[in-house]
């Protein structure tokens, strides 16, 4: 795999490597300031999965070729024995990369998804993101404005705002790759393949005011990681990372230790 087809990454501290990856429409800098903090004590890797961020846009996008760009990613930077934090999206490339290549996978964190399938619910955000003309919605905004009619959602917008950066002088673009995203929106929902199963230690953290992790998951959770624990975050909901960082920063750094 040539250099331009490898993920981008920021990479901080030393030690054992930490991987991170973002969800759905994410990107690794909402990683930021939670990467600051374990890197005083781990070699951090946050990652932009392809189509999202600063990594390299292609048409193909399932859970597949996700679990074969960070294979490729490990390979080059010859990492052994990660660590991996994924959120969502994130969470299930880092599940199927764990039954995938479990030797090379220490301990695995899941943020708020479940091996399950999801029924594809981002239709009024595609619909909205879709919806920009950037020659019309030339300031951010004017963005948001737009958006807004289809989005009345201001901590969601403001997320996806997060990906409108200045292409060029005059010009702004989206950062992740809208027109794959849409086109493949229904491979976001797909569920671990079944019989698949990582023996080692896992944590899945869950947001209280969040719906995606409930007492009818933990029956699938057990069967593919018998060795895995349900924790909660308080005052959260799907961006637990972001809305109680301290218990979340607490949580893992037990876990890891």
């Amino acid at each position: 795999m040539s250099n331009n087809l490898i993920l981008h990454s920021t990479i901080k501290g030393e030690g054992k490597p930490l991987l991170i990856l973002h969800g759905y429409f994410g990107m690794s800098d909402n990683w930021k300031t939670l990467g600051n903090q374990f890197s005083e004590d781990y070699q951090v890797h946050l990652i932009d999965q392809r189509n999202h961020g600063r990594s390299f846009h292609e048409d193909e996008f399932n859970y597949e070729v996700l679990v074969e760009d960070l294979h490729a990613y490990i390979q080059h930077y010859q990492l052994e024995q990660v660590h991996i934090i994924g959120h969502s999206m994130g969470g299930k490339t880092a599940m199927l990369f764990a039954v995938t290549y479990p030797n090379l996978v220490d301990k695995l964190i899941i943020v708020d998804i479940s091996p399950r399938q999801y029924q594809p619910h981002h239709n009024a955000i595609l619909a909205g993101l879709n919806s920009i003309d950037f020659s019309v919605e030339n300031s951010r905004s004017k963005v948001d404005k737009k958006l807004a009619s289809l989005i009345p959602e201001l901590g969601v917008r403001q997320f996806l705002l997060k990906n409108v950066y200045w292409k060029e002088k005059g010009q702004l673009a989206f950062r992740f790759n809208l027109e794959s995203l849409t086109d493949n929106n229904i491979e976001i929902g797909e569920a671990l393949p079944s019989f698949t199963v990582f023996e080692k230690d896992t944590l899945f953290l869950k947001g209280e005011k969040s719906n995606y992790i409930t007492k009818d998951e933990e029956p699938i959770i057990e069967a593919h990681f018998p060795n895995s624990k349900i924790v909660e975050i308080k005052n959260a909901g799907h961006w637990l990372h972001a809305e109680n960082p301290k218990q979340f920063y607490d949580e893992v750094s037990t876990f890891l230790k």
